[in-house]
């Protein structure tokens, strides 16, 4: 049985079927940025959220995914490089 590969908007050689297509509106000027973290567990993918939020602006999420038949959590934030993580 031959299975279909996930349609291919961008381009690119392979799209994974885990991984959520980027609105470009996020992506839309020069220092913003989608982050996709992928963790053994919710504690480290927070952490890196964490020590990214203190680099930089965040759009912090709130909550893991875990994807069926693959190992660990993902997180996925938006994240600002132009704005002082105070702002």
């Amino acid at each position: 049985m031959k299975t279909s590969e996930p349609e291919n908007f961008y381009g690119r050689r392979r799209v994974l079927p885990f991984m959520k297509p980027i609105i470009e509106a996020h992506v839309a000027a020069p220092g913003l940025a989608v982050v996709e973290v992928a963790a053994a567990d919710d504690e480290t993918a927070f952490a890196v959220q964490e020590l990214l939020a203190a680099r930089c602006a965040i759009a912090p999420a709130d909550r893991t995914t875990r994807e069926p038949d693959e190992p660990g959590v993902r997180l996925r934030f938006f994240l600002d490089l132009q704005q002082d993580a105070d702002a």
